[in-house]
């Protein structure tokens, strides 16, 4: 139950925090430090959402730098003239100085440069989702814990006004006992099906063998980096497709304010590819979640690609590009990023939300800083978003096994299924460890 603590310390450290008076708990540097001195921050992946990443937290002390591709990190170090460079993050995380590290690698490195980070004491901030697989997921929370480090995943609209008011009016029982909910988004995969059978010319600015990291080694193709699409994302050795995504956004408004966690059941289906080393065109999961205090049995199935739930009398579900969809005893409540509606309108014509109770958010990133500072916990710690990272890719190893699995959280295993063993943890190249 750590997880739901953590989550109600931060409503209390965050009204602390919003009179000046903090609680310093977690890691020596939060005892000793105060709020208005600078952290030294290390950048792992400076260009695209890495470099979104950086400008955020360039309040503080940028003093170290790494990427893969010789250019982007060129042009980083005009931005950061002091900050030490490196090419391998491996490297980078021994530097001495380093009080904490932003993340923002492909999917299959997050984990990795986010474990060694922390087992060297050093605050994480990590880009969306947290991990590769179901078994990184889990070590990354439990890395956390042991770490007593400050943890963010980079789900930036989990610290938007629109979701924390959707959160309360669930939790205060507008709609009534949910019993069912629906989550989906219209992106579908863009790209190859299968390994182009020509190779291609490294790019003498990219080291493609650093990049690779723990993956299988396979020749560089250009394929895999389309600009239209994030297409290494599809590939099953780099990402989880739409789900690994999106999903890390969208489901965490019924993973909070359901208060999910470990599914009894996840069972997925989807057209399948050309080849089994990509994401399907579109896929479909559902788990079923058991009863959690106060809460009932909920069915939460999502969709991606061209599919929606659907549509509810009063909504056309199909000119939402992305939402969630909560069914309850009483009514219906459909939300995306921006907005929410209650269904029936006429039903709820005079209906007034609850007074908020979720603190406003100091800042997505500002809460990471503020907690390696003082201790005060994030939202979207590694405890709560290792937690829901985990739950998402357990329904692409559904999908891999072909097979509805029964889930054995404890343990990491599928009861009827020791096949999902492969998709639940992969093996490394050799020279890489987690």
């Amino acid at each position: 139950m750590s997880q739901y603590v953590n989550r109600r310390e931060f409503l209390k450290g965050s009204a602390l925090a919003a009179t000046g008076v903090f609680v310093a708990r977690g890691s020596a540097l939060a005892q000793t430090r105060s709020p208005n001195e600078k952290l030294n921050i290390g950048i792992i992946g400076v260009h695209s959402r890495g470099a979104a990443n950086m400008a955020s937290v360039a309040t503080e002390n940028i003093v170290a730098l790494c990427d893969v591709n010789e250019t982007f990190l060129a042009e980083a170090a005009t931005k950061y003239p002091k900050a030490k460079t490196y090419l391998d993050w491996r490297k980078m995380v021994d530097q001495k100085d380093i009080d904490a590290v932003v993340v923002s690698t492909t999917e299959h490195t997050h984990a990795l440069a986010s474990v060694w980070a922390m087992k060297r004491g050093k605050h994480v901030f990590c880009e969306k989702p947290l991990a590769h697989s179901v078994y990184e997921a889990r070590v990354m929370r439990d890395t956390a814990k042991q770490a007593k480090v400050a943890t963010q995943m980079g789900t930036q609209i989990h610290a938007s006004e629109n979701y924390r008011r959707v959160v309360e009016l669930i939790q205060s029982g507008a709609i009534g006992p949910v019993r069912e909910a629906h989550a989906w988004v219209e992106q579908g995969i863009v790209g190859p099906r299968s390994r182009p059978a020509e190779t291609e010319p490294v790019p003498k600015d990219l080291n493609w063998d650093l990049w690779l990291g723990p993956a299988p080694e396979r020749p560089y193709h250009s394929c895999y980096f389309e600009k239209r699409s994030m297409s290494w994302q599809n590939w099953w050795d780099f990402g989880n497709g739409a789900l690994g995504d999106m999903g890390s956004h969208i489901i965490d408004l019924p993973f909070w304010a359901l208060d999910l966690k470990y599914p009894a059941t996840v069972e997925a289906e989807g057209p399948l590819p050309v080849r089994a080393e990509t994401y399907p065109d579109c896929l479909t999961v559902r788990w079923e979640h058991p009863a959690r205090g106060k809460y009932p049995p909920v069915k939460l199935t999502w969709y991606d690609g061209k599919q929606w739930p659907k549509s509810p009398e009063g909504v056309d579900l199909t000119k939402w590009h992305l939402g969630v969809m909560f069914m309850g005893d009483k009514g219906i409540l459909v939300a995306n990023y921006s907005k929410w509606i209650l269904l029936p309108e006429a039903k709820f014509k005079d209906f007034k939300p609850p007074e908020p109770s979720i603190p406003k958010s100091l800042g997505h990133h500002q809460e990471w800083i503020n907690a390696c500072k003082t201790g005060t916990p994030t939202l979207c710690n590694f405890d709560y978003s290792g937690a829901l990272v985990e739950h998402n890719l357990l329904g692409t190893v559904a999908f891999r096994a072909g097979k509805k699995l029964e889930w054995d959280a404890e343990n990491l295993k599928a009861r009827n299924c020791p096949e999902a063993d492969q998709f639940i943890r992969q093996s490394y190249r050799k020279g890489w460890t987690l």
